[in-house]
C-alpha cells in the first residue's frame, strides 16, 4: 500500500516545494515594500480615529501603539507574510491543479488558466470587498462607540492580525464559485447536492462569520450575507455545469440495478 502511495508523495512534496519556495520569494520581495503596504492596511483604522474627534467633543483623536519591544519589526514580519500569500496565490494556486492534473481527463488539464486566473481574481475581489465596505463600517461603530468617554489606543500588533483575518476570510470565501465550479466540472457535486445541503451551509456561514468578524452584528451580516448569495450563485453554476439527473430517472436506475442485482442472485 505504501509502495502506491509513495509516487502522490513525492508529487505532493515536489508542489508544497515549488509553493512554499515561491512564497519566501515573494516575502523578501514584499518585505522591501512593507511601509506602503502597511500604509494602506492602516488607512481604514486611521479614518476611524479621526471620526472619533469628529463625533466628540470631549474625546481625543485615537492613537494607534505598540506593546512590544520590536514590534513595528513584528508587524512588517505579518505585512509582508499577508502581501507574499496574495502574491503567491497564482503559482499556489497551479501547484494545487497540476497535483490533481494526473486524474483528470485531456479536456479537464486544460482547465488550469481559468483556475488559475479564476482563483486569483476571487481572492482579490473578497479582500478590496471587505477593505472597502466591511472594515470601513466595523471600524466605525466598534471605535466610536464609547469614545465620548475613553481615547482609543490601538495596537498595532492585535489590529494587524485582526484585519489579516479578515481579509483571508473573504478571500477565500469568495473562491466558493470557482471550487464550486470545478467540483461539479468533475462530477464530486450537483445542483440537488447543494440545494439540500444549504440549509446547513446557512448556519456554518454565521458560524464563520462569528468567528472572523468583531463582535457586531453589523459586521457578521456583512460577511454573511455576500457569502450566501455566493452559495446561491454557485448553485446557479453546478446546475449550468452538472446538472443533477430528475428523480425520474434516477428511481429507474435504483429499480434496474435491483432487479439485475435479484437477477444475478437467483
Amino acid at each position: 500500500m505504501f509502495e502506491d502511495l509513495k509516487p502522490h508523495l513525492v508529487e505532493l512534496r515536489k508542489r508544497l516545494g515549488v509553493s512554499v519556495g515561491s512564497l519566501i520569494v515573494m516575502f523578501f520581495v514584499m518585505f522591501y515594500f512593507h511601509e506602503p503596504i502597511l500604509n494602506w492596511i492602516v488607512e481604514p483604522l486611521n479614518v476611524a480615529l479621526t471620526e472619533v474627534g469628529k463625533k466628540s467633543v470631549h474625546a481625543a483623536d485615537g492613537m494607534v501603539t505598540t506593546s512590544q519591544v520590536g514590534g513595528a519589526f513584528f508587524v512588517a514580519l505579518k505585512v509582508s507574510f499577508f502581501a507574499a500569500i496574495v502574491a503567491a496565490l497564482p503559482i499556489i494556486l497551479s501547484q494545487i491543479w497540476l497535483f490533481i492534473a494526473p486524474g483528470l481527463y485531456a479536456n479537464e488539464k486544460k482547465m488550469i488558466i481559468p483556475f488559475i486566473v479564476g482563483g486569483t481574481l476571487m481572492f482579490l475581489v473578497g479582500v478590496l470587498f471587505a477593505y472597502y465596505i466591511v472594515t470601513p463600517f466595523g471600524f466605525d461603530f466598534l471605535i466610536t462607540f464609547g469614545s465620548f468617554k475613553f481615547t482609543p489606543l490601538i495596537n498595532i500588533e492585535d489590529y494587524v492580525g485582526f484585519f489579516t483575518k479578515i481579509m483571508f476570510g473573504f478571500g477565500l470565501a469568495f473562491e466558493l464559485p470557482i471550487f464550486a465550479y470545478f467540483l461539479a466540472l468533475l462530477g464530486m457535486i450537483d445542483d440537488r447536492m447543494m440545494r439540500e445541503f444549504f440549509k446547513y451551509a446557512v448556519i456554518i456561514i454565521f458560524v464563520i462569520a462569528a468567528l472572523l468578524t468583531p463582535p457586531d452584528v453589523l459586521t457578521q451580516m456583512l460577511m454573511a450575507g455576500p457569502l450566501i448569495i455566493l452559495y446561491g450563485v454557485s448553485i446557479l453554476i453546478v446546475r449550468f455545469v452538472n446538472p443533477a439527473p430528475p428523480l425520474e430517472e434516477e428511481d429507474e436506475d435504483e429499480d434496474e440495478e435491483e432487479v439485475a442485482t435479484e437477477s444475478k442472485s437467483e
